[in-house]
């Protein structure tokens, strides 16, 4: 975990979906880091069964509808990490509101769509404002575009990356059904890929293949062609024409099946049982680097993810400013390693 710094440590920080499957956790690592969460989202009842837990904790609710209900939320914080999805919905209203706040904003949207309008229609405005705006930041979209940009180190461009998720298992949220139902929508029901350096919608089907990950997870069946928001985030800063995604087989059948129950914690600090090994394979010309994340979790995981993001904004550790992905905003190898409490992290060039 990144240390607090003493210019970070008890700055207020919105979380808009506060009391969400992922918000809940992105409230206990903010307070676990020395900052003062700020409880926010559409619902007051579930932000006060929240707060009664969070005892002191000030609360806030806003609707997406009601810019001024956002302004009064996120006056006076440092920053706003925007948890509540569909981001297809959130993520503009709580952005403007940012912009008009004059604070970073972080969200942790998995959608491609979202996050793809996110760099459309901001990026001129965020960066004329000096504003860093980072959607994806989260294991889906961040984690990826961490650890391809770490993998690429001093290389300018390569051939084609390749994004491999060994997940034990996907329980997936209430709010992921719905994050994926509009995207579908969204899309017709077609599916998207990254290929000859563009976004393509298709109706292939998916092929099953074989990957060898690396221990524990090993060789395990998987869904080619299994994109995430990593074909969002990888190409808006790095010049790789070719963007794979691949999905643990097992894995994608829990989520597709309507009768998968939600994640259930195992443990008092309200994790599941799931594990993963994000296995991410960058080839140039001969050359091959490959970059390893494991850990526990996939939706408890996003939460030191975005707050790492909040915390090295905060205290000047950026490396840009208008709409940016995790690998173009931060020092990615020192990022990862810095959450060596939450991810273990390997690099091999």
């Amino acid at each position: 975990m990144g240390s607090v710094s003493e210019s970070a440590s008890g700055q207020a920080v919105v979380v808009y979906g506060a009391y969400g499957h992922t918000g809940r956790f992105v409230v206990a690592e903010l307070l676990d880091r020395g900052f003062v969460p700020v409880l926010s989202g559409r619902d007051p009842e579930r932000l006060r069964e929240l707060a009664a837990s969070c005892p002191g904790l000030d609360v806030r609710p806003a609707s997406v509808d009601d810019p001024g209900s956002l302004d009064r939320a996120l006056a006076g914080a440092a920053a706003v990490i925007n948890a509540a999805g569909p981001f297809a919905v959130t993520a503009a209203p709580v952005i403007e509101a940012a912009l008009r706040a004059g604070i970073p904003y972080v969200d942790v949207a998995a959608e491609i769509e979202a996050n793809l309008d996110t760099f459309t229609d901001f990026a001129e405005r965020a960066r004329a404002a000096n504003a860093l705006v980072v959607p994806a930041m989260a294991f889906f979209g961040g984690l990826g575009d961490l650890l391809v940009t770490a993998a690429m180190g001093d290389w300018t461009s390569a051939d084609e990356v390749h994004i491999a998720y060994g997940l034990s298992g996907w329980h997936p949220t209430a709010g992921t059904r719905v994050a994926g139902a509009v995207s579908r929508d969204r899309r017709d029901g077609r599916r998207v890929r990254y290929s000859g350096g563009r976004l393509e919608y298709h109706d292939d089907a998916l092929p099953t293949l074989k990957w060898s990950f690396p221990d524990p997870m090993g060789t395990r069946e998987v869904i080619g062609e299994f994109s995430m928001a990593d074909i969002v985030t990888v190409p808006s800063h790095l010049a790789i024409p070719e963007v794979r995604g691949y999905m643990a087989a097992d894995a994608a059948r829990e989520l597709s099946a309507p009768d998968t129950p939600a994640p259930v914690a195992v443990g008092e600090d309200g994790r599941s049982a799931q594990t993963f090994v994000v296995d991410v394979v960058v080839r140039a010309g001969g050359a091959e680097r490959r970059a390893v994340a494991r850990g526990r979790d996939i939706y408890a995981v996003s939460a030191p993810l975005a707050v790492e993001a909040v915390e090295r904004v905060l205290t000047g550790r950026t490396r840009t400013v208008g709409v940016a992905s995790a690998g173009a905003a931060f020092d990615a190898t020192d990022f990862l390693e810095a959450l060596a409490g939450h991810i273990d992290f390997e690099l091999f060039r």
